[in-house]
């Protein structure tokens, strides 16, 4: 199946893209109050042009996961036919937009049928966006993102790798075990890199009650693309099963 290449609009908005690397100029610390507020502004732009960029309609799985993999790995395999599955149940995949995982969970929802979108980070090493996009907007700040990969989804998918994918995947457990976003489901594919650190949760944070038993069900493992649709669709909000089932009737 052939994609074709998206092409990225580099307009340079005056707030959005005036100064680079913004993120660490708002991180540096204590600064002119003027600065902040200009920081402020842009941040607000961002946000503002996110939400412009990612007015589309269906229910939507994030996928997170390494840029790393490449496409003869297993886990690329699985997130290949994960994403394929995704579309042909009715789910607009969402991704981080790059390579490795990320190309090839959108890669996977093209082949099924189904919309992509790609919400990329600009990084000193420019990570381009995959083939297999149909929307892609671009950001500067790392919070503002996470916020978009959360916002309009209502189910994640967390395949293996490294310290990005872990703080997306504790922030998405975070915010459904302190009950800032409904309890989407949660799943954990590529059970043999992910077992250590459940083993992790368990040994460390349970036993030390930092967490109880309860929160380890927050995550679930499984390498099953089926079991994965499955539990997917059991656990997303009835109203949102209840819209779908009367998309997919009409």
């Amino acid at each position: 199946m052939m994609a074709s290449r998206v092409k990225i609009e580099r307009r340079r908005e005056p707030f959005l893209y005036e100064i680079e690397h913004a993120e660490r100029q708002l991180l540096l610390g204590r600064r002119e109050r003027g600065a902040d507020l200009e920081s402020a502004v842009r941040v607000f732009l961002e946000f503002l042009r996110g939400y412009e960029s990612l007015d589309f309609e269906g229910p939507c799985v994030t996928v997170f996961g390494s840029a790393r993999f490449k496409e003869d790995h297993p886990y690329y395999r699985m997130a290949r036919a994960l994403g394929k599955k995704l579309a042909q149940e009715g789910f607009v995949v969402m991704t981080g937009g790059g390579p490795g995982i990320m190309e090839a969970a959108n890669r996977g929802a093209k082949e099924g049928g189904g919309f992509t979108i790609g919400c990329n980070i600009r990084l000193p090493h420019e990570q381009r966006p995959n083939r297999y996009l149909d929307r892609f907007v671009e950001f500067e700040h790392f919070f503002v993102r996470k916020v978009m990969l959360v916002k309009y989804s209502c189910a994640f998918v967390v395949f293996p790798g490294g310290f990005g994918t872990l703080d997306e995947t504790f922030e998405a457990i975070t915010l459904v075990q302190c009950e800032k976003i409904e309890r989407f489901p949660i799943v954990a594919m590529g059970t043999d890199f992910w077992i250590h650190m459940h083993d992790f949760v368990r040994n460390a944070l349970v036993a030390e009650r930092t967490v109880t038993r309860e929160d380890l069900e927050i995550l679930k493992l499984s390498d099953s693309v089926e079991e994965v649709a499955r539990y997917i669709r059991r656990g997303i909000p009835a109203a949102l099963a209840r819209r779908m089932r009367e998309r997919s009737r009409a």
